[in-house]
């Protein structure tokens, strides 16, 4: 009997052995390998240097192009050269402060989903775009020079260089440039033709911008937006990524919706964005851009997608046409501001089927929960608890017909309401207020909605803040008006030719700077590349006469 030791040594042998057997299996079949590789590799080179008959083969030609039936092509060669690329420049700037009551954050949240006629707060929607288009279409941030680049689209409304686009594209942006389709590829530095800012609606993320031209642009028609039918084809153009005039096709998907915090259902507090939904492509740099039907008309403007992975999902929403061109008609007059209407009250914007059977309205009606005090609806004897039942003899649905409807009257004129009191039906004529100012009153705040406030008009051209100047410091300069720059953004025009904060303006270019008012006036006609030249004096130093500042506007 063997002892477990040899029986141990056996095994290793016979293990060693085995190893030696399959190592020399391995060997022979890699040479094996390697001769037919080399003979065959012999017999490939030996055929190249024999003289090959191919006279029977035919060579290839470029047949004519085709026309295809798709129209698509054609509506994108009838369009295309409208819409534009939009570049803007950022530069840092110190956080704002938010006053309370002006924004959904500076006032506790109530705790149901509650709308209103257009006098309350309607939130502040920059932060849902900021999340999907990096509050401007695909930004970029500089370390070194805290800059912030972003992109985005747009499309020429008038040949005269107005071009529509969203608020979020062109938002707190210092510098904006705009690239035509036929503009020439300068390089890199090359990042178009400036433009200006004629005014900005955020409550619908519209804005109008300008450049200045010396011949007629192409524009692009608006159609009407309730022509399009769920299922229509729709094309969306634009600078997804920075790619310029890139198009992707899909369908209208759905009407009326509503994106604000979004939701399974699609239920939203918005009051004043009520979107084309489409399976188009659309990803960031694609904002601003046209949605186009098969007629060549923009029926929308690409706003926003809704997406888990940063890019597109195939739900996107736009802007209606019929929007666009309301507000478009604001903005361009001489205030450059969205004026809506309001009556001064809030309502409940989702109910259950109970509550309208409750309180007499399930066939249509809205149920007041707050009236405003002081406002038009409470001067004409509505309460809390009645259900506004029509306008001016039209029957209402819902809180966001309402809302439509009293939103679109013009400030100082009137309607007459019918509703429901304790099951009586009684009517009342109600004047109609100006939401801004209403709101204003009631916050003790102002309402940031349309325009900057008149003290930030040199926010974005300057890169200053201004307040009136004080008697005594005008008694103390000798002066008879002027403004007192606050604040000065670091990097901007006024740090770069030292228009240091602390210091009194009394004229630009030659026009006495009299109030805050005629300050606005001046730098609203300021140009980009044209000349700014400052007079200012120095408190600290009031024996020191006049100084000059100035440069060229970028």
């Amino acid at each position: 009997m063997e002892s477990p030791k040899n029986n141990g040594a056996g095994f290793i042998q016979k293990l060693r052995s085995s190893r030696f057997t399959t190592t020399f299996s391995l060997l022979a079949v890699l040479t094996l390998g390697i001769l037919a590789g080399s003979v065959l590799t012999s017999s490939v080179s030996a055929n190249a240097g024999q003289k090959i008959d191919s006279s029977d083969a035919r060579p290839l030609t470029i047949p004519s192009p085709v026309t295809l039936s798709n129209g698509f092509s054609a509506i994108v060669k009838q369009v295309g050269p409208a819409v534009v690329n939009i570049n803007t420049e950022s530069l840092p700037k110190a956080p704002k402060q938010r006053r309370g009551g002006s924004g959904r954050r500076g006032t506790p949240a109530p705790q149901t989903p509650n709308g209103d006629d257009g006098s309350g707060d309607q939130g502040d929607m920059q932060d849902f775009f900021n999340r999907f288009f990096g509050g401007g279409g695909g930004g970029q941030e500089s370390p070194e020079a805290g800059e912030r680049r972003a992109l985005g689209s747009g499309f020429i409304v008038d040949p005269r260089g107005y071009i529509l686009t969203n608020n979020h594209v062109v938002d707190q942006a210092d510098h904006i440039y705009v690239k035509l389709s036929t503009d020439p590829d300068g390089g890199p530095g090359d990042q178009g033709r400036p433009a200006t800012v004629i005014g900005v609606d955020a409550q619908t993320d519209i804005a109008v911008i300008k450049i200045d031209t010396k011949e007629p642009l192409p524009t692009i028609k608006l159609g009407n937006s309730e022509g399009a039918q769920v299922g229509d084809w729709v094309l969306a153009i634009g600078s997804p990524f920075g790619l310029s005039q890139t198009v992707s096709a899909g369908i209208v998907s759905a009407k009326n919706r509503s994106i604000d915090d979004v939701g399974p259902g699609g239920i939203s507090n918005s009051q004043f964005q009520k979107f084309i939904q489409t399976d188009a492509a659309i990803n960031p740099g694609n904002s601003g851009g046209p949605l186009v039907d098969m007629a060549g008309e923009v029926i929308g403007m690409n706003t926003a997608i809704y997406t888990q992975s940063a890019g597109s999902e195939g739900v996107g929403f736009a802007m209606p046409s019929n929007t666009l061109i309301s507000v478009y008609n604001m903005l361009i007059s001489p205030e450059h501001k969205v004026t809506r209407g309001s009556i001064g009250i809030q309502f409940q914007g989702v109910q259950s089927s109970a509550v309208g059977r409750m309180y007499g309205f399930a066939n249509g009606g809205v149920l007041v929960s707050v009236v405003t005090p002081n406002g038009p609806a409470a001067k004409a004897g509505l309460q809390a608890g009645d259900v506004i039942t029509s306008v001016d003899g039209a029957p209402v649905k819902d809180g966001d017909e309402l809302v439509a409807i009293i939103s679109n009257k013009k400030p100082g004129s009137s309607v007459k309401l019918g509703y429901v009191r304790s099951g009586k039906k009684e009517t009342a004529d109600v004047g109609i207020a100006d939401r801004a100012k209403l709101f204003a009153d009631l916050t003790g705040g102002s309402d940031d909605s349309n325009t900057p406030e008149e003290s930030d008009a040199g926010e974005g051209k300057l890169g200053i803040k201004v307040q009136p100047l004080t008697p005594a410091i005008a008694s103390k300069l000798g002066v008879k008006g002027g403004v007192v720059v606050t604040e000065v953004r670091p990097g901007s025009f006024a740090d770069e030719i030292s228009l240091s904060k602390g210091l009194v303006i009394i004229e630009i270019n030659k026009v006495p700077v009299t109030d805050q008012s005629s300050y606005n006036a001046i730098v609203s006609g300021l140009k980009s590349g044209a000349d700014a030249v400052f007079v200012v004096r120095d408190p600290q130093r009031p024996a020191g006469g006049n100084t000059y500042v100035g440069g060229t506007l970028p």
